[in-house]
């Protein structure tokens, strides 16, 4: 897979990395994908107070369901708009390799949504190790959704193909970490999720509560999101 020729031009990927970063500001439709959820964080923590709710509770509710969001449906979105109007078929024969423009293209949203991290980050007023431990969750939920965002991409013929598969995918793993704080019924099911084992995890920060459990749940998660983009890529490949 992603075999043509070998290694990688660090020259090409930033160029990439750069052309994707100027596409994405004057793209509101992706661009909002990275805007809200850290907004609406900011906003419920600052002018809502319920008597009884956790401290930072948004933060940590939201912070699972941007993770679930943002990567997943802006990686598939991209994809697909440069298949379709067929500027990632000539950034190929422009000897960019598929590696090269998945790296430049997938590490620009990342971080992007990482910089929405460090939104949350300040909101929920972690600081030190918890700070950096908390980048880091974030961090892997990001690429567990950017491979399944790239699988949905690559396989989608069209936007609105992408759309048609991206949007329910992306609804299933933002909903389910809110959905499951409510219900223990779908918590166990979502229990078996990334974006559900994100969620966790926050909410463990400084409480010494991140166990093995979690963790295989996301390598596995993140190795399944992997066969899937593989799987895509062998089935119909980026042009």
């Amino acid at each position: 897979m992603l075999k043509k020729g070998h290694g990688v031009d660090m020259k090409k990927i930033k160029a990439v990395f750069l052309k994707q970063a100027k596409d994405t500001m004057k793209n509101k439709t992706i661009l909002i994908q990275f805007v809200m959820f850290p907004m609406l964080a900011v906003v419920m923590e600052k002018f809502v107070s319920i008597e009884g709710m956790e401290e930072h509770f948004f933060v940590r509710m939201f912070s699972a369901m941007y993770i679930g969001m943002a990567p997943l449906i802006s990686m598939s979105a991209v994809l697909s708009e440069e298949k379709e109007v067929c500027t990632l078929k000539m950034l190929l024969m422009s000897d960019v390799k598929p590696i090269e423009y998945l790296l430049g293209t997938g590490s620009c949203i990342w971080a992007a949504c990482m910089t929405g991290a460090c939104v949350f980050g300040v909101v929920g007023e972690y600081e030190g190790k918890e700070f950096l431990s908390f980048l880091l969750i974030m961090a892997v939920g990001t690429a567990a959704s950017l491979l399944i965002g790239a699988a949905i991409g690559t396989w989608s013929r069209n936007q609105m193909m992408a759309a048609s598969l991206g949007v329910p995918a992306m609804l299933f793993f933002s909903m389910l970490p809110m959905l499951s704080m409510f219900n223990e019924k779908i918590g166990r099911i979502a229990q078996f999720t990334y974006s559900e084992q994100i969620r966790l995890l926050i909410n463990g920060l400084g409480q010494q509560t991140a166990g093995f459990e979690s963790v295989m749940i996301l390598i596995l998660n993140i190795f399944a999101a992997f066969g899937c983009f593989a799987l895509a890529y062998r089935r119909c490949g980026l042009a």
